[in-house]
Parts: structure tokens; C-alpha cells; sequence
């Protein structure tokens, strides 16, 4: 049993059109940057969005003919939307009773719910005196606790600080390795997703750009946008055995290729250069250095040319070099740094 769908929503000038495939048990992650599709997905698989064309088929039954309030599926949406007036065990219980369950039963299977999440202490207690982690928590026990056969999550973690994000992330990855059903997740964070998710979808300008593990699409970028999320820089050229030409850059790489290709490779594995290098090393072209930034303990050099990379030094390199944005300078990577792949 898996979600099928293809999402056709035409909204003029945006228009969506995608597929999808989930299998029973499996978290999928859709990603791509603000406007790309992703929410817009999200709502036409719940129904709070029709479909222009396409159709959405849950468990080999047709999902797009029902109303939003019939499917069989459990959201959890960015801020929550807990109702401020009832309890916890009320805002979980609230499902079960829209589901037909007498108000007795759904306060006892809520209750059971809340225990599952650990909030049973905080049963009566309201949302606003509950933490961030502990509405995240008691709103995916409400979307779960009506036994849907799919979870849909709208950036569940992004209202949570980051330590805060840490602990809820574990949690709920628990909770959905425990779901039999499908799950769709819709998330701006690479390590969210990286840890969540069984496969990833990248959705840029309405449609799908690339889709994988995420070893496979980590390790193989096929566009700007996932090169920045897994934090490679990535330049597509023409390959002819084990090179590969990009603008007036010649690589020299690993792997045998020949025609569109690209080439990938770390910021940490860029060398910076105040004058060019002695023995002429091999992947090396001059470019000017257009911004200097603090990277976790690293220092990023953003430079720009005939192409633009990312560079990542040690303060004390930076302080070597007496780097200044506007100023040129030469780099190089080796070609055992390198990873070539068809484009």
C-alpha cells in the first residue's frame, strides 16, 4: 500500500506539476527554495488545494475525489494551529471526535497518545503554557492519534530553537519509524531531511529537478540549489575522457566521461593562493574574492571569475593570506577532490 499522485495546480503565473510516490512506512522529504512548490504540494495531497489536473491514489483508492475533512491523513502544520481554548488532551482528543469516537473514548485514546509522546503529565495543561517542543509534540500525537494512512508535516521543527530542534528531531524520528503509514515531509533544513527522510525530492520552479537517497542526491547535485544545501560547489561543462572543460577552466578529474558533465567539489578542498602556485598544480584559475564570511569554525571565501566557487580556510590562513574582498587571487583543488558525473 503506497500514496501515487500526480499534482497539477495552476495558479497563474506559478504552475505546479509533479509526481509523487510514497510507500507504506516511508518518510519522503520534498525540498526547494521559498516559491518552489513545496507547501503548495502539501495542501493538494490534504485537499486545502485543488487540483487543476492529475489525480491522487492512497492505498490503490482515489483520494482526490474526497473532501479535505474525509481523507484519511494527519497534518502537522508549521506553527501547530492548536486550539488555545482546550487542553492538551482536548486539542489531540478533538480529531477522534470529528472521526465519530465518543467523547469518553477519544479522551482515553488521547490520553494513551499523550503518554506515547511524553506530555501525560501536561494533559491540562493549555498551548500557550506548554514549551515549543511540547505543542511540536502534542500536535503530531493529535495528527497521529486518528490512525491516519498519511502524515503530512509543513517544517514541523522550524518554529523550535536549535537546541530545542535537536531533541524533538530524535523524538519524531522515532515516532515515524514506528508509522506504517506514508509520510510526506516539507522542510528548508538539509540535515532534517538528511535524518527523516528514506528519500528526497527537490522541487524548484514547480517541478521536480532531482530525486533520491539521500546519499544519491548529496553526493550527485544536479542543480545550484541542492550543490548550496549539501554544501559542494558544482559547475556543469563538457567532459572528454578525464577532463572536464568548464568556461575557460580546465579540470582534470578521476573518472572517465565524455560530453555534459559536472564537477563537484568541497569548499574545504579549495586551496587560496596570494600569487600563482610554483609547479603549476593542476585545476587552478584566478578569480577575485567577493565576500568573506565566518563558516561553524572556518572562515568562507566566496569568489567569483571566469567561475564561482566557495573556499573554506582556517582564521589563521585567512590571516596569512591578509585576504580583502575585491582582491584577486589564484585557486586550485586536486583532482582526487574532485567528483566528475553525466549531467
Amino acid at each position: 500500500m503506497s500514496l501515487h499522485a500526480h499534482l497539477v495546480v495552476a495558479r497563474p503565473p506559478f504552475h505546479l506539476d509533479i509526481d509523487l510516490t510514497v510507500a507504506a512506512g516511508q518518510v519522503v522529504a520534498l525540498l526547494g527554495p521559498n516559491g518552489a512548490g513545496k507547501t503548495t504540494a502539501l495542501r493538494a495531497l490534504a485537499g486545502l488545494t485543488g487540483l487543476s489536473d492529475g489525480h491522487i491514489t492512497l492505498d490503490d483508492g482515489p483520494l482526490h475525489t474526497l473532501a479535505a475533512e474525509r481523507r484519511p491523513i494527519g497534518m502537522v502544520f508549521q506553527d501547530y494551529l492548536l486550539f488555545p481554548h482546550l487542553s492538551a488532551l482536548d486539542n489531540v482528543a478533538f480529531g477522534l471526535r470529528c472521526h465519530g469516537a465518543s467523547r469518553s473514548d477519544a479522551r482515553r485514546r488521547a490520553s494513551a497518545w499523550l503518554e506515547r509522546v511524553g506530555l501525560a503529565e501536561h494533559a491540562r495543561a493549555r498551548p500557550r503554557q506548554l514549551s515549543g517542543g511540547q505543542a511540536q509534540r502534542v500536535a503530531l500525537a493529535r495528527a497521529l492519534a486518528v490512525e491516519p494512512r498519511l502524515l503530512l508535516l509543513d517544517e514541523p521543527l522550524a518554529a523550535l530553537d536549535a537546541r530545542t530542534r535537536l531533541d524533538i528531531r530524535a523524538q519524531l524520528r522515532r515516532h515515524l519509524a514506528d508509522f506504517d503509514g506514508a509520510t510526506v515531509l516539507v522542510t528548508h533544513d538539509p540535515l532534517e531531511a538528511m535524518v527523516l527522510a528514506d528519500r528526497l525530492i527537490v522541487i524548484e520552479n514547480g517541478a521536480v529537478v532531482q530525486q533520491g537517497t539521500p546519499t544519491e542526491v548529496a553526493r550527485r547535485p544536479r542543480t545550484d540549489y541542492v550543490a548550496r544545501l549539501v554544501g559542494l560547489n558544482l559547475h556543469r561543462g563538457i567532459a572528454a575522457d578525464r577532463q572536464v572543460k568548464v568556461e575557460e577552466v580546465l579540470f582534470n578529474v578521476a573518472e572517465h566521461l565524455s560530453g555534459p558533465a559536472f564537477v563537484a567539489f568541497s569548499p574545504a578542498a579549495v586551496a587560496l593562493y596570494r600569487t600563482r602556485p610554483d609547479g603549476s598544480p593542476r585545476n587552478l584559475w584566478q578569480g577575485r574574492i567577493q565576500g568573506i564570511e565566518r563558516h561553524g569554525d572556518n572562515v568562507r571565501v566566496h569568489l567569483d571569475g571566469p567561475i564561482t566557487a566557495s573556499a573554506d580556510i582556517t582564521p589563521a590562513a585567512l590571516a596569512d593570506l591578509d585576504l580583502t574582498p575585491g582582491q584577486q587571487i589564484w585557486a586550485a583543488v586536486k583532482a582526487t577532490e574532485t567528483h566528475a558525473y553525466p549531467a
